[in-house]
């Protein structure tokens, strides 16, 4: 998926993307099943169920993407950007110190931390790769060789491998001209303000119950 970055001179082609499928199954099938509950309460409820059923959906549906959709991470060779739940935070490689990949991805700048949500550490996924690397020492050790592992990467976990292809990114590409800059943050209220209403709607319905 590595692949050398491009000279200052060239241009930007079109982001890596990274997001975690599991996620995205998870927030479709959460979705569906809220839509469902709450639209049936919205077209057959009766006295106040529907307005419930509305501040619901007001609430529920935004954080529910938020968490689950929403999160992503695009990266070109001048900048990367984080769509985290709540904020988009856009990072030219010269405004990153470090990446990391502890029990959750992490990029620094020199003031700040952000945290990846779209990049989730499996450590199921790392004791795996560990494991493989300890068979591959252990073989070594005695002169032998697993053919199945002939010819195969150092294993790495999943988060891992994406937090190096990145730090590759923002190794080569930290001089460009293209990637200088401060780090920009952007609130999401597309996400924050219909839940707010939501849960002011379900506040008042509950206390005049």
């Amino acid at each position: 998926m590595t692949s050398p970055a491009p000279s200052a001179d060239e241009p930007v082609y079109q982001d890596r993307v990274y997001r975690s499928p599991m996620a995205m199954v998870g927030g479709v099938l959460l979705l569906a099943l809220v839509v469902w509950l709450c639209g049936d309460a919205v077209v057959r409820g009766t006295g106040n169920e529907p307005w419930f059923g509305v501040a619901a959906l007001l609430l529920v549906v935004p954080l529910a993407v938020a968490f689950t959709l929403r999160p992503a991470v695009y990266a070109n060779a001048d900048r990367m950007r984080v769509r985290n739940p709540f904020r988009t935070i856009v990072l030219p490689w010269a405004a990153v110190e470090s990446l990391r990949s502890g029990y959750s991805a992490e990029v620094y700048t020199e003031d700040a931390k952000y945290q990846l949500w779209a990049i989730p550490v499996s450590l199921r996924d790392r004791k795996k790769a560990n494991r493989q690397i300890a068979r591959r020492e252990a073989l070594a050790r005695k002169g032998e060789t697993d053919p199945q592992l002939l010819g195969q990467d150092t294993p790495r976990a999943q988060a891992d491998k994406h937090v190096d292809e990145l730090r590759e990114l923002a190794e080569n590409g930290a001089k460009r001209e293209g990637a200088q800059g401060p780090a920009a943050v952007r609130w999401a209220y597309e996400i924050i303000a219909p839940a707010v209403a939501g849960a002011v709607l379900l506040t008042v319905l509950l206390a005049t119950r």
